[in-house]
């Protein structure tokens, strides 16, 4: 597959961007109105958007009922697409296709990604997974061990068809999705804890490198934590972050140019690195 504005026929100067946990309805909305501002500037500044999973802590919508807390943001998804600007989807372990995702196809224009996806984007072969599927959750982890593959169940996905038009049972949801523990200790300044996730997905992102030498790129996301590691020369392993602490994504220059992570902060971009990305403000 070759995305559109990401190594297509028609040249596009402008880069593709790749986000990911973005976390909406566990985020406070300050963070949720300036997601929408980076929407906004995707529309201008980019040729393509790649969101690989976890847009929505919780995602349960049909063609009959959306959740009404994301349709703002659903809006500009929708404006993005008809002004020209594809945008791709992988879901996450909070909001898997098997939610919603035909609803992003089939109303909002939204192209679906089945991972491990192999795609050309701005140039470059790449490899994109959320990383859920890469790192099982350790012994330490019951909760997210017992809770995951019910949430993600036929039987729940149909229950949840069938209700999540009440919305109290959509908070119920999210409270139960654990996300807004990390969201209230980060806005008290506390420390959101380690993030074991990331070293084990780095490791599937080295070895994917090593054993596919036409891959250029490995992207992923699901650890919260962002990373830009030139892995060999010219072949890249990203993690685009999250927005719950660093609100963090991932700018890829066309004809395969050097990828770079960025950090959106109060409506503007601020150029960053892993290595001077420093700590995230506290808002």
């Amino acid at each position: 597959m070759r995305p559109n504005g990401a190594g297509g026929a028609a040249a596009d100067v402008r880069p593709f961007y790749v986000v990911s946990d973005v976390h909406l309805g566990a985020v406070p909305p300050t963070t949720e109105r300036a997601f929408r501002r980076f929407l906004e500037h995707v529309g201008t500044a980019a040729s393509g958007l790649l969101i690989n999973g976890d847009l929505f802590d919780v995602w349960l919508a049909t063609r009959h009922f959306v959740v009404r807390h994301h349709v703002r943001v659903l809006a500009a998804v929708a404006d993005l697409v008809e002004g020209g600007v594809p945008v791709y989807f992988v879901g996450g372990n909070h909001d898997a296709q098997e939610f919603g995702g035909a609803m992003l196809r089939d109303e909002l224009g939204v192209t679906l990604l089945d991972e491990p996806a192999r795609v050309t984007l701005a140039g470059r072969r790449t490899l994109v997974m959320h990383g859920d599927g890469v790192w099982p959750a350790p012994q330490g982890y019951p909760r997210y061990r017992k809770r995951h593959p019910i949430l993600r169940s036929r039987a729940f996905r149909a229950a949840a068809e069938r209700l999540a038009h009440v919305d109290r049972i959509y908070d119920r949801v999210a409270a139960w999705s654990g996300t807004r523990a990390f969201v209230a200790r980060h806005a008290r300044g506390e420390s959101t804890g380690p993030k074991p996730a990331a070293a084990p997905i780095e490791a599937w992102a080295r070895a994917a490198l090593a054993e596919e030498p036409e891959l250029r790129l490995v992207l992923a996301g699901h650890s919260h934590l962002p990373a830009c590691v030139e892995v060999s020369p010219g072949r890249f392993y990203l993690n685009t972050g999250d927005w719950i602490e660093h609100m963090t994504y991932a700018v890829l220059p066309p004809a395969g140019g050097a990828p770079a992570l960025q950090r959106w902060i109060s409506g503007s971009v601020c150029a960053a690195s892993p290595a001077v990305l420093g700590p995230p403000p506290v808002r």
